[in-house]
């Protein structure tokens, strides 16, 4: 299988943290910003993620592509899920994106490894998130905005290596949230929100990205 993806992309990592915890290997290919044309031959249409099975055949929608990951041999995605989780990662990916929008460009992923690349995002985002170097200035309000949410799922978190306490779509739900929240420097995550954090990401053997 070969995924075509963004090394930023919350929902990227989705596919690529059940492949890991399934211990099933995936081909990543990082797309450039601006290779549209790369997305338009594989679907038809630009958009990220890209999961191309052995057969060849592409897949759309990230959580699709996990079912059929997790579908491969015996499942490990069979914790029950609760709505507070998914309320949870709807509201919250309003609130990072944000802070996260701005600093990916700043931390040297491949995505961004022309010229043309990094001007094509920045033209993206600033017409969905407005001009970067006023969302620079609001980072304070926006982190204290945030705050509360994650002291939220401090007290939802059942256990450091499953947020229901046996893994579950909630884990693919948040701990991609929490990879993209963690390039904020400055930001604090609670003490159970922290150890789930470092739990996960050391089970699934990726580095966070680099916090700036």
């Amino acid at each position: 299988m070969r995924l075509y993806m963004f090394e930023h992309c919350s929902l990227c990592f989705r596919v690529r943290m059940t492949a890991a915890i399934k211990r099933l290997h995936l081909q990543e290919t990082v797309v450039l910003d601006d290779d549209s044309d790369t997305m338009i031959r594989l679907v038809g249409k630009r958009v990220i993620p890209i999961l191309v099975k052995d057969d060849g055949e592409p897949m759309l929608e990230s959580m699709d592509m996990v079912a059929y990951i997790d579908g491969l041999g015996e499942p490990v995605l069979i914790g029950s899920q609760r709505p507070e989780i998914a309320a949870w990662a709807e509201k919250v990916v309003a609130k990072t994106a944000p802070l996260t929008m701005l600093r990916y460009p700043l931390l040297g992923l491949p995505e961004f490894g022309t010229v043309a690349a990094l001007d094509h995002y920045h033209v993206r985002k600033r017409k969905t998130f407005g001009d970067f170097v006023e969302l620079r200035a609001n980072t304070r309000l926006q982190m204290q905005a945030l705050t509360p949410d994650l002291e939220q799922l401090d007290g939802l978190i059942e256990s450091r290596s499953a947020v229901n306490g046996a893994l579950s779509l909630d884990d693919i739900r948040v701990l991609p949230l929490l990879r993209s929240a963690a390039v904020v420097k400055g930001l604090r995550f609670p003490p159970k929100v922290r150890d789930y954090f470092e739990m996960m990401m050391d089970r699934i053997g990726y580095a966070p990205l680099p916090a700036i």
